[in-house]
């Protein structure tokens, strides 16, 4: 047996042990959805929201069979990187021939297919066959990756990644996001069950706001924090490195000090999902460069000040405007302008809607919800102080083991600012 098969049979072990203690948490946990002050809501939202209880219990089906099969642990290290390469190019053909299944269908109340359309489903069937027997491999593959590169910064627990990196492929839910009207700020998300039609989701947000006079938003999220993590099914291999780490980061704070405080404030929830990003943005591009270098992003170009003349014509700075849009939001909620805020944010949805920006809705909510991710200046965050140190706390470390386990340590934004002051700046 080689050392990379008795590697593979002992975390096989660990891994069996820990799937069954988090399935035991699980199960006495129940099944209802973490919201604090969201038993109004949840009026309009128990029908069609998401069944983790159901999925939890697939995805540990899904991940025991993984570890009896231990199909990626014969594998040779250089087949590897291929295999996750083939299954995203099957993936691409897969989304384009469904693509042309839906158009050829036209009508969705058509008994009988043509029989163009007939053939295009057939190789639908073949593609999608094809790729259920790769997943389980694939997701053990990435999982494995992200764990070496996880472990060699020192992220590990006695040589092992903990908690386990565990992802599943799959449908996400969408999140009603609750915000009030005179503030933004995240009070409420509940996640929403994957079949709800687009018709469905905008009656919830008027329903919702017209009972309880707040600023509803039904959002798309890319992955969620569960164990296994939820990962949305994606040809875009940079992005999938970096939410698997993102989700990963989430279990990780779930046994520290900030992943416990997430929920206490807006500002604990912008610490952890802040650090997520960075996080998962660094170590997800450590993994593409050591796995899948042809595939890597290329490095920010070196910036060179010329002198020019006359400035160079600028395009739609997407950020810059959301940024400018959200500040003066703020400032006319600050003054009690409610109607003012929400007739300027659609006017402001305009605007991106014609730069090719299609954002369905623009109010409170929208901005409670991305607001949160603060991991580069500008954007939907405005001038929110947090995301701002938690950016400044990472400039001066620089490096992703160390932030981690240092934000991991803090409880609320206090906390934060006191490390700021013991952290010496970069020279």
């Amino acid at each position: 047996m080689s050392e990379k098969q008795l590697l593979a049979k002992v975390r096989g072990w660990f891994w069996r042990v820990f799937l069954l203690l988090v399935l035991l948490v699980n199960l006495s946990g129940g099944t209802a959805v973490a919201v604090a002050g969201g038993q109004q809501a949840r009026r309009f939202t128990r029908p069609v929201e998401f069944d983790f209880f159901g999925w939890t219990l697939d995805a540990f089906a899904v991940k025991l069979g993984q570890l009896s099969l231990g199909s990626a642990s014969y594998l040779d290290d250089a087949d590897e990187p291929a295999l996750v390469l083939e299954y995203m190019q099957l993936l691409g053909q897969a989304q384009f021939l469904e693509g042309q299944l839906a158009e050829a269908y036209g009508d969705p109340s058509l008994e009988d297919l043509t029989s163009e359309a007939g053939q295009v489903a057939v190789q639908v069937e073949e593609v999608r066959s094809r790729l259920a027997d790769l997943q389980p491999v694939v997701e053990a593959i990435l999982a494995e990756q992200a764990s070496v590169v996880i472990s060699e910064l020192g992220l590990d627990l006695g040589g092992a990644v903990f908690p386990p990196v565990a992802f599943h492929f799959s449908r996400v839910p969408s999140a009603l996001i609750i915000s009030p009207r005179d503030v933004i700020r995240q009070d409420i998300n509940i996640q929403l069950d994957t079949e709800l039609t687009l018709e469905q989701k905008i009656d919830l947000e008027i329903h919702v706001e017209a009972a309880l006079d707040v600023s509803a938003l039904v959002v798309p999220v890319g992955g969620i924090g569960t164990f296994p993590t939820m990962i949305q099914e994606t040809t875009a291999l940079t992005w999938l490195a970096d939410t698997v780490v993102h989700e990963w980061v989430h279990n990780y704070l779930a046994f520290q000090s900030l992943g416990w405080n997430y929920g206490t404030s807006p500002e604990a929830r912008i610490m952890n999902e802040t650090t997520a990003s960075i996080v998962g943005r660094e170590i997800g591009l450590m993994i593409m460069r050591r796995y899948y270098p042809e595939n890597a992003p290329p490095p920010p170009p070196t910036k060179v000040e010329t002198p020019s003349a006359e400035p160079l014509p600028q395009g739609f700075d997407f950020r810059a405007e959301m940024h400018e849009t959200r500040v003066t939001a703020d400032a006319l909620l600050a003054e009690d302008r409610i109607e003012e805020a929400e007739a300027y944010m659609e006017q402001r949805r305009e605007v991106f809607w014609n730069e090719g920006y299609h954002i369905r809705r623009l109010n409170q909510a929208y901005f409670a919800f991305y607001g949160a991710y603060a991991d580069e200046p500008g954007g939907p965050a405005g001038e929110d102080p947090v995301g701002e140190a938690v950016r400044e706390l990472w400039a001066r470390l620089q490096s992703p083991a160390e932030f981690l386990q240092e934000m991991a340590k803090l409880r609320d934004f206090a906390e934060l600012q006191e490390l700021l002051t013991q952290t010496p700046t970069t020279p």
